[in-house]
C-alpha cells in the first residue's frame, strides 16, 4: 500500500514536470536517421533562439576547447558531429528543466550536480581511453551526467522519505539504492525509467539511467556506456567529489575493469584531470540557469 502511494506521488510529479521543448524533441527524432544532415539540424536548432544560444555558447566554451571562435551553427554540427550537438540540446534542456534548487529538498543541489559532472566526465575520460570515436564520446558524458536523474523527484516528492533512506543507509553502511527499495519500495533508477520514458532520451541514456546498478541484467547493444558510467559513478562516490546520498558504493567486479581496459590505477591516475574537466563542464549548469 504505502510502495502504490509513493509510486502515485513520484508519477504525479513527473507528469507535472515540464516537457522537453518541441525543437529538442525533433532534434533527438532527427539524429536517429542516419540520413540526417548538417542542414536538417541546423533548420531544426536555429527555429529556437535560446536553444541556439545555448548550444552556440557550449561549442565555444572552455568545455570543447576549439581553438577558434566558431560562429555558424552549420559548421558546429560538421566538426562536432551529430550525436554531439544532439547531446548539446537535450542536456541543455533538461538542465533547465531540472537544476533548480526547488528540485532539491534532500540532497544538497551543487553536491548532486558535482557527482553528476564527475561521473559524466569519467565516463567520457574512460571512453577516450578505450578508443570510442571523438564524436560518440558525448553520449558517454550525457548518460553519466544524467545516470542519477531519479534521485530529483525522490527528493522533491518524499522529502521525509528520503531523509530515512540517506539515515538507514548510513548506519547499515549500504547502498543507498537498497535502502531506497527498503524505505520506499523502489529506487532513483526506477523512477529515472520513468522520466527516459516520457522524455524518449533514447536507448544508450536509458540504459545507463536503469541498469547503473542491475548490470548483470543487461542484454542490450550499449553495455561500453553503461559499464564506463558504473565505473565513473563507483569512482565518485569512493573520491568524494561531488555528493548524491551513496556513501557505501558496491565495489565494481575486476572483469568490468577488464571489459573496459582500464584499472584502478588509472582512474587514480586521472583525479586532477576529472577535475579539471568538472570545472570545464560548469558551464553545463550556468548556461542552462
Amino acid at each position: 500500500m504505502e510502495y502504490e502511494k509513493n509510486l502515485k506521488k513520484v508519477g504525479l510529479y513527473i507528469r507535472k514536470m515540464p516537457s522537453l521543448p518541441t525543437s529538442v524533441a525533433k532534434v533527438l527524432e532527427l539524429a536517429n536517421d542516419p540520413n540526417v544532415s548538417p542542414a536538417d539540424l541546423n533548420q531544426v536548432i536555429s527555429l529556437d533562439p535560446v536553444l541556439m544560444g545555448k548550444v552556440m555558447k557550449l561549442i565555444n566554451s572552455a568545455y570543447y576547447g576549439l581553438h577558434q571562435r566558431i560562429t555558424s551553427l552549420v559548421r558546429a554540427i560538421i566538426m562536432l558531429g551529430v550525436n554531439t550537438v544532439k547531446n548539446l540540446a537535450l542536456s541543455t534542456a533538461i538542465l533547465s528543466n531540472l537544476g533548480s534548487d526547488s528540485h532539491f529538498q534532500v540532497i544538497n543541489m551543487n553536491g548532486y550536480w558535482r557527482h553528476s559532472l564527475c561521473v559524466g566526465v569519467t565516463a567520457k575520460l574512460i571512453a577516450k581511453q578505450k578508443g570510442v570515436p571523438a564524436n560518440q564520446q558525448e553520449s558517454f558524458f550525457v548518460a553519466g551526467l544524467l545516470h542519477d536523474i531519479g534521485k530529483i523527484p525522490l527528493n522533491n516528492t518524499l522529502s521525509q522519505e528520503y531523509l530515512e533512506v540517506l539515515a538507514l543507509s548510513d548506519r547499515t553502511r549500504k547502498p543507498l539504492y537498497r535502502s531506497e527499495k527498503e524505505i520506499i519500495g523502489f529506487s532513483h533508477a526506477d523512477v529515472g525509467n520513468i522520466i527516459s520514458k516520457a522524455w524518449k532520451l533514447g536507448d544508450e541514456i536509458h540504459d545507463a539511467i536503469v541498469y547503473h546498478h542491475r548490470c548483470s541484467e543487461y542484454t542490450g547493444p550499449h553495455r561500453i556506456i553503461l559499464l564506463s558510467v558504473i565505473v565513473a559513478n563507483y569512482f565518485a562516490n569512493s573520491y568524494d567529489i561531488g555528493f548524491s546520498g551513496n556513501r557505501y558504493p558496491e565495489a565494481v567486479p575486476q572483469e568490468l575493469y577488464n571489459e573496459l581496459g582500464i584499472s584502478l590505477d588509472w582512474l587514480e591516475s586521472v583525479e586532477e584531470q576529472v577535475n579539471q574537466e568538472i570545472d570545464k563542464a560548469k558551464v553545463f549548469l550556468k548556461i542552462a540557469e
